[in-house]
């Protein structure tokens, strides 16, 4: 249980959060959300002992285990798995203690190596971190190249593995689906969903939000709201919140009205004297409910392209690659206006690949890529925004890319941007990631593009950015291609979805909820572009095909596995019921009216219901692995 008390944090002169009085139950799943500069992060470093209170008290158990993801990851030569499986101190020290034992051929101290390794449950260790690997997506090869090889995106990953692989009671996660590819978030929720400690995620990936939480903290202009339920729940809430405070604004301005009136005609009449007295008094005890102020929502919008051809651009039957290196084998692809694809496939399978060639920044190694004169391209890489000259304002900026427009309208269109003012003379070093995320679309959105190609645009960008995006890219008249991990952005602007790997870029039949179930039964979620894959088109038939392999003796042996699944999903369905119910009364012990203790006893069971459900979701994954289900 972790609670704040009239709580105030401050990040140099400037006060995040105040008057922060809530209680964190243990076991919640709990979605810390709210615009960038809020105060996530800094919540975070108070947690983690980092931060201060300015005011108030931050109280948590004292013998808490906390993991978190480390902001930074050393050029170290430890093999990567070895880097992971250090997350598990205790596990790492005991290793370490038997591997100086057998150097030093003390077998009395390999003897007590041996026997804490197994207190601290360390024989599957490695096997433990190469899972949560595997997960994240390194495939097998990887695992005992050096830290210091990776990119900073995979270091990233493997800071998230390290602190997955850490024992702890309480989970920080700051953005984890930032570098992930959808293979990866889709696997790390149903990672996040076994999870038994209190966890806390800052996220601006709503369907990541909505597939793990189960409570939702909002900061808003200083203040911080405990919201039951996930992201979807928490909008519908905290619109009815603030229709019912605009109801009692508008009743009681009315009510002031009315006694004002009163007043101000009878104030001066002695008969009526001590009417218009208590009626003052009534007005200056009234609580002076707040007026909803209507909260600035930004939107921006992709200009009609000039022309808008109708074939736009032809991948015919590429090798596209590095060198000598193939990534991409036989690609026939072609974009028409109006096309909505997104590329789906793990990290490293060549999706950027995929949209280098489109550019054209990648000559085709084999084959011929063909477009009409009249294209005009709008590119966002996964680098752009990291380009943008530092020293340089915004305004600079798109000075360089349109040299002869008027001071004025140059500001006038960054002000639409929301670059306001004197903030497009600020150089770009002083703004956030979202910030330059945001001028990085407005250069792009300038050029009037017809062909817009979007390689992981969301990342840095909060919720309201996002869902900006999500407009402004489902209004936009022209064509469009998009990679991105955020499956709102691509279920909301996409019309059709190619999946890239294994060497091929081929139409996904289906939608993204086709995809992870597709993923499920494939058992790729935990899979990366170097393991084979089947073809996209019917899993279904694949798996019927199979079945009709199996003999009638291996059918028969199956049934006692078949059955002990069925049992597994009814008590994981019993569970869930129990856990819905505690969750509940934990939410609100007002409204359940049990004592400290009560709380205590619901708090314990529903840590025990949690650990017992984990155990049975492995068994039924297990079973799974050996049969067809």
């Amino acid at each position: 249980m972790i609670s704040f008390r009239n709580l105030a944090l401050r990040r140099g002169s400037r006060t995040l959060l105040s008057q922060m009085d809530l209680t964190i139950q243990s076991g919640w799943a709990l979605g810390v959300i709210g615009r960038n500069g809020c105060g996530k992060s800094t919540l975070f470093a108070a947690l983690k002992g980092e931060l201060e209170p300015e005011v108030g008290d931050l109280d948590m158990p004292t013998k808490v285990r906390l993991a978190s993801v480390a902001q930074e990851t050393p050029a170290l030569p430890d093999p990567a798995i070895e880097y992971v499986l250090g997350g598990d101190v205790e596990v790492a020290a005991a290793l370490k203690m038997e591997a100086d034992a057998y150097e030093a051929e003390d077998y009395e101290a390999v003897a007590r190596a041996n026997m804490r390794i197994e207190e601290v449950n360390g024989y599957d260790a490695r096997a433990r971190a190469g899972r949560l690997m595997h997960g994240l997506g390194f495939s097998p090869e990887t695992h005992e190249q050096p830290v210091a090889s990776f990119s900073g995106g995979w270091r990233v990953r493997l800071n998230l593995a390290r602190a997955l692989m850490a024992p702890s009671d309480l989970l920080l996660l700051d953005e984890p689906t930032n570098h992930l590819d959808l293979d990866a978030v889709l696997w790390l929720e149903e990672w996040l969903r076994r999870y038994p400690g209190t966890l806390l995620i800052i996220s601006h990936d709503r369907e990541f939000l909505d597939g793990v939480i189960s409570h939702t903290l909002h900061l808003h202009e200083g203040k911080a709201k405990l919201y039951t339920g996930d992201y979807t729940a928490f909008e519908r809430q905290r619109a009815e919140h603030l229709r019912q405070q605009q109801i009692a604004h508008v009743r009681e301005q009315a009510e002031r009205a009315h006694l004002q009136s009163f007043i101000d005609r009878f104030k001066a009449k002695a008969s009526k004297a001590k009417q218009a007295q208590s009626r003052m008094k009534r007005l200056e005890k009234m609580a002076g409910t707040e007026a909803v102020r209507a909260e600035r929502s930004f939107s921006f919008s992709f200009p009609t392209p000039d022309r808008l051809p109708t074939s736009m651009l032809q991948l015919d039957h590429i090798d596209a690659g590095y060198g000598d290196h193939v990534v991409l084998h036989d690609v026939a692809f072609g974009l028409e206006a109006g096309d909505r694809i997104g590329l789906l496939g793990p990290n490293g399978a060549g999706k950027s690949t995929m949209v280098k060639s489109l550019v054209g920044e990648l000559e085709p190694m084999v084959g011929e890529r063909t477009f009409h004169k009249d294209m005009k391209i709008g590119y966002f890489a996964q680098h752009t925004v990291e380009s943008l000259h530092e020293g340089w304002s915004a305004f600079d900026h798109l000075q360089e890319k349109a040299p002869n427009a008027g001071a004025q309208v140059l500001r006038d269109y960054l002000g639409t941007w929301n670059f306001p003012a004197d903030r497009v003379f600020e150089p770009v070093d002083k703004f956030s990631g979202g910030e330059r995320a945001r001028l990085a679309l407005a250069l792009i959105a300038w050029d009037k593009p017809n062909l817009l190609l979007l390689d992981e645009p969301t990342n840095h960008l909060d919720l309201d950015m996002r869902e900006a995006l999500a407009d402004a890219l489902a209004d936009f008249d022209g064509a469009l291609v998009l990679v991105s991990h955020d499956r709102h952005l691509l279920g909301m602007v996409c019309d059709e979805f190619w999946r890239v790997a294994d060497g091929k870029a081929e139409p996904f039949d289906g939608d993204l909820d086709d995809y992870a179930k597709w993923l499920r039964t494939r058992g790729t979620t935990r899979k990366t572009a170097a393991v084979a894959s089947a073809p996209q088109n019917a899993p279904v038939q694949e798996a019927a095909k199979e079945k009709r392999k199996l003999s009638a003796d291996e059918r028969e042996k199956e049934k006692p596995l078949r059955a002990r699944v069925k049992k597994i999903e009814t008590l994981i369905a019993t569970m869930d019921q129990e856990l819905t119910s505690i969750e509940g009364k934990l939410a609100d012990p007002t409204v359940y009216g049990g004592g400290t203790s009560d709380l205590m006893k619901l708090g314990q069971r529903q840590a025990e219901l949690r650990g017992e459900k984990e155990a049975l979701e492995l068994e039924w994954l297990g079973i799974l692995e050996q049969i067809e289900v």
